[in-house]
């Protein structure tokens, strides 16, 4: 779980087991002896190929969005918070990029999404988070003002960047989250370095993006 989603508040492998016993019989003919093994081969072969999509297959299906032409597929789900990391992250203990996705059901309007994400900027300082950016999308006529906060938090295991989007969707206030860790004690300078490398592009696509999945019912 990310830091930034504590301050705001594994997919199952299906495996399927095919067996298919030809007994054959002293007195079989030597026809029936060759055609009973290949109908099995033959009916293996159509389950797999009718019933077992292909990894590529399946992880196209389970892709819940793209950021940063990365697909991210959902891990966890509690209440209307939801993180999604990419393929071979699955372990929440050990990712490297999340997406989480925060709704704040009681944000109906742009005043009350901007009190919430300084509300939730508040939080991440009284969890000794460094802010590194703050900013804000004036309102149009199209849409109510976005905002943005981005926050460091050092942990004696890792560090994580956080760049937090406030909009509004469908009419209720939402953060979408981008985080990236990177474990090990003394590794700060590998985060300026990333910082440095990929934090403008990270923002950006993040202020851009507008690929809200359909959400999970809350757990």
């Amino acid at each position: 779980m990310s830091l930034a989603s504590r301050s705001n508040g594994q997919l199952t492998d299906a495996v399927l087991r095919l067996r298919i016993g030809v007994v054959l019989h002293e007195g079989y003919e030597m026809q029936s002896q060759i055609a009973l093994p290949c109908l099995a081969i033959f009916l293996v072969q159509y389950v797999i190929s009718e019933f077992l999509p292909t990894a590529a297959d399946e992880k196209e299906r389970a892709a819940a969005f793209s950021f940063a032409n990365v697909k991210y597929f959902h891990r966890f789900t509690k209440d209307d918070q939801h993180e999604y990391t990419p393929a071979g992250q699955e372990d929440l203990n050990a990712w490297a990029d999340m997406v989480t996705i925060q709704v704040y059901r009681k944000a109906k309007d742009g005043e009350a999404l901007a009190a919430t994400a300084n509300a939730v900027l508040e939080n991440y300082k009284a969890n000794k988070a460094l802010v590194v950016k703050t900013d804000s999308v004036p309102r149009t006529t199209d849409k109510p003002a976005e905002h943005l906060i981005v926050v460091i938090f050092g942990r004696p295991e890792f560090i994580e960047v956080v760049f937090a989007r406030f909009r509004m969707n469908d009419g209720v206030g939402t953060a979408v989250i981008y985080s990236h860790r990177i474990y090990g004690r003394r590794v700060g300078d590998q985060m300026s370095a990333w910082l440095k490398e990929s934090g403008p592009a990270t923002e950006g696509n993040l202020m851009k993006w507008n690929a809200m999945p359909e959400l999970p019912a809350p757990r």
